[in-house]
């Protein structure tokens, strides 16, 4: 049952691949091979390698989006466009295995939620205008995304309404069939596509057809060994595979924690690396798992891996034995596909459950900006930096909190939050509420300084580093310099859940003396001092 399940789930989710391969080539400006041979390649490559049971791995909208703005910046002919993506791709690949090689598995979460659900939406939006002019029958023009919806806007008189008029009944009917998601939406709306417009030769209509895909690219001549094109290519590989890693971890993850899957970050770091790898090997464009064609293999019943690989297979038989009939099949019902693919990334609802969490919805809205107004390859650029900004700012203004008792227990918590905690007598207890690290700690240990200052009657300080399994340089010397000014001062000091790599640092720093009134528990600290 279960082989049944994942082939009839499988011939599902190649209707719906074909179309989005060819959709996300016309983004990034490419001939539909390169995506058809990335997304059966790459498909097969994950089905060996990786782990999850749902995943596809193809040419996403957001790696379509940020190929095209890098191939918008290459100056030459077609000979250096076609080396750029073949070595960006295995750029992207090898990044992929490099982070695997050195378990760097962690780089999932490089990106924070808030800044991806940004990007995402600002992405969807630029995509979807720019479906507008192939949508309305009218030439695409160049320039930005306000440059596309105004020049669309300005040519309503010439507007295509049997165009038109098909993108929307596809978009219609694409949205209507997610009521029955065990139905293959997109392959219905794909054959019907084909149907109609054989049968009321729309070709003949005005309405502009996919037309003729050569699967294979042609041997385009290659320009001579460059190492600047090397080092832009590399450079540009950086946020390819970035927003590849992020798209396809949050796709992999989602859905396996919605039937309690285990997944292995290293591993799909590895699946991933190859995939792009073999892609790379047949000009195909830069593969991860989107969330479009993944979720839709889970609807339709995946079991395991094997319904990736039938669907790969699927796809090139549909190719290879009913291209005449590809070729019927009209733009704007692709464009169709594009936009109702991207559906759910116009959700708005979880950037507004941002605000009405009151966290991070700031932070949401400029990667959302940024996207919009600087472009897809300067926005996730300035995703990055907004996720790096954020995790600075949080562990940079970190609060201190100063501790009380629980009545005769052991336990010591925020006396701000706790009103029936007891603060110790002529004791003042301290805990960073971050690590303690570079932007941190001299801030930290001043604040500490001055509130115990103004605090009279104070004769003895303990500082809680719970929160600090390990610490830099710099935070090191702020900790002793400010050990050695208070001690000075005529306080005694003590420190508590003192972690053993930081009590490793110390012995190294030459502080014995230092480790010597380190505590494994405030209790202890405390205890210490008002029993010497």
């Amino acid at each position: 049952m279960k082989i049944r399940a994942d082939i009839v789930a499988g011939l599902a989710v190649s209707g719906l691949m074909l179309p989005e391969a060819v959709a996300y080539a016309a983004i990034a400006g490419v001939a539909p091979g390169h995506a058809i041979l990335a997304a059966i390649i790459g498909t097969l490559a994950y089905a060996l390698a990786g782990r999850s049971r749902f995943a596809v791995v193809s040419a996403t909208s957001s790696s379509a989006a940020i190929l095209a703005a890098s191939l918008a910046t290459l100056p030459g002919g077609e000979g250096v466009r076609a080396l750029f993506l073949i070595m960006a791709v295995a750029f992207a690949g090898l990044l992929f295995l490099l982070a695997w090689l050195f378990r760097l598995g962690g780089l999932t979460g490089f990106i924070s939620h808030p800044v991806l659900r940004g990007f995402a939406f600002g992405l969807a939006i630029t995509i979807c205008v720019k479906q507008l002019p192939v949508l309305t029958g009218i030439p695409a023009p160049g320039g930005s995304l306000f440059h596309t919806g105004f020049a669309v806007a300005r040519a309503l008189p010439d507007w295509h309404l049997t165009s038109l008029a098909v993108g929307l009944v596809a978009l219609a009917a694409l949205l209507a069939l997610r009521r029955w998601p065990g139905m293959p939406g997109a392959l219905i709306v794909l054959v019907s596509g084909v149907a109609a417009s054989g049968l009321l030769d729309l070709g003949a209509h005005g309405v502009a057809t996919v037309g003729r895909i050569v699967l294979m690219p042609g041997a385009t001549p290659m320009p001579a060994f460059s190492l600047a094109l090397v080092l832009e290519t590399a450079q540009l590989a950086v946020p390819l595979a970035l927003i590849l890693l992020a798209e396809s971890w949050g796709t992999m993850r989602a859905l396996a924690l919605r039937h309690g899957d285990l997944l292995d970050p290293g591993r799909e770091l590895r699946a991933l690396g190859l995939a792009n790898l073999a892609a790379s090997l047949v000009q195909g464009m830069p593969v991860g798992a989107g969330l479009s064609a993944s979720a839709a293999n889970e609807a339709a019943g995946a079991q395991s891996r094997l319904a990736g690989a039938v669907a790969a297979l699927a796809l090139g038989a549909l190719v290879l034995f009913a291209m005449p009939l590809v070729a019927l099949l009209p733009q704007p019902v692709l464009a169709a596909v594009v936009i109702a693919a991207l559906t759910h990334a116009l959700d708005p609802r979880p950037i507004s459950r941002l605000w009405a969490l009151d966290r991070d919805q700031y932070i949401a809205l400029a990667a959302a900006l940024g996207v919009l107004l600087l472009g897809v390859l300067d926005g996730m650029l300035c995703a990055i930096l907004l996720s790096l900004a954020a995790l600075v700012q949080r562990f940079g203004n970190a609060r201190l909190a100063r501790l009380g008792r629980l009545g005769a227990s052991h336990d010591f918590v925020d006396a701000d939050r706790h009103p029936d905690a007891q603060v110790p007598a002529g004791i003042a207890i301290w805990r960073p509420a971050a690590p303690l690290f570079f932007a941190n700690a001299e801030r930290m240990f001043a604040e500490i300084a001055r509130r115990t200052l103004a605090e009279p009657g104070t004769r003895a300080v303990v500082i809680s580093l719970e929160e600090s399994s390990d610490i830099d340089s710099t935070a090191l010397d702020a900790l002793l310099d400010f050990d050695r000014a208070m001690t000075a001062k005529g306080f005694a000091l003590h420190y508590a859940r003192v972690h053993d790599r930081v009590r490793d640092l110390l012995h190294a720093a030459g502080a014995d003396a230092l480790v010597e009134r380190s505590d494994y528990s405030v209790a202890d600290a405390v205890a210490r001092l008002e029993n010497p």
